[in-house]
């Protein structure tokens, strides 16, 4: 397929997991990506599986650094052209436990990269001339923002922010720019091990497809979302769950 054939994007949070099949998928469409992470080695690593100079480059640092988004959107714009194409990806869920046991300090920082730091990409590249050139924008939210999640309650908290600001984002970029998100369940990465290790069968039970989510999984739908066959899809939030919701979960 080349329906992104010639686009500029960045993906952040793409060192591994979600972010990295999201970035292969892009480049597999003939986009060519700016992939971020906070850590060099494993980021070098990415773009060398993902493909050459001529197709990705990449860039370290923490993605709710107004100085890193500089750094990376004058990086794209100098090695592929300017950015038409956004995946805010990067997520953290650093506590598990009851809101009352919440740190403050750590609700902050969730709430700094879930969804600030979104909301910044967006603005810088705005500022850059997205609205002018037309674009669009996909955030990585969860079916924890749609559906209370016990023991994960603020990160669900700060994807339900993060699938409102998509919907405000939609209304006042249109028509130029589209902003939409999906919402992944369970899929099997690093970052949500704790959620299936050990018990992948009886975690997978509740899915009417019973099996968890796989990273592809997530990135044919933002694929979908970034392309022109999305053309009048904006301020949507695409559940990609197996079906856990039909069922009432988490």
């Amino acid at each position: 397929m080349s329906r992104l054939t010639n686009r500029t994007a960045i993906v952040t949070g793409a060192s591994r997991g979600i972010g990295l099949a999201i970035a292969q998928r892009l480049v597999a469409e003939g986009a060519r990506v700016v992939i971020t992470a906070r850590k060099p080695e494993t980021l070098e690593a990415a773009a060398a599986e993902i493909g050459g100079p001529d197709q990705v480059r990449w860039v370290a640092g923490s993605a709710d650094d107004p100085a890193h988004q500089d750094e990376v959107i004058a990086t794209a714009t100098e090695a592929f052209g300017p950015v038409t194409l956004m995946v805010n990806n990067t997520g953290i869920n650093p506590v598990f436990g009851p809101l009352m046991n919440l740190d403050m300090v750590a609700a902050r920082k969730i709430v700094e990269t879930n969804c600030l730091a979104a909301l910044s990409w967006v603005q810088k590249l705005y500022a850059d001339g997205l609205a002018e050139r037309g674009g669009s924008i996909v955030n990585v939210a969860s079916v924890a923002g749609i559906r209370p999640a016990p023991g994960i309650a603020f990160y669900g908290a700060s994807k339900a922010m993060l699938v409102h600001l998509t919907e405000e984002l939609a209304v006042e970029l249109g028509p130029t720019v589209r902003v939409n998100a999906v919402a992944p369940a369970v899929v099997k990465t690093r970052f949500a091990v704790a959620l299936y290790e050990g018990r992948e069968e009886a975690a997978a039970a509740p899915y009417p497809m019973k099996r968890l989510g796989v990273p592809e999984d997530i990135a044919g739908a933002v694929a979908f979302l970034l392309s022109d066959d999305a053309a009048w899809v904006t301020g949507q939030t695409v559940v990609v769950d197996g079906g856990l919701l039909l069922k009432g979960g988490l």
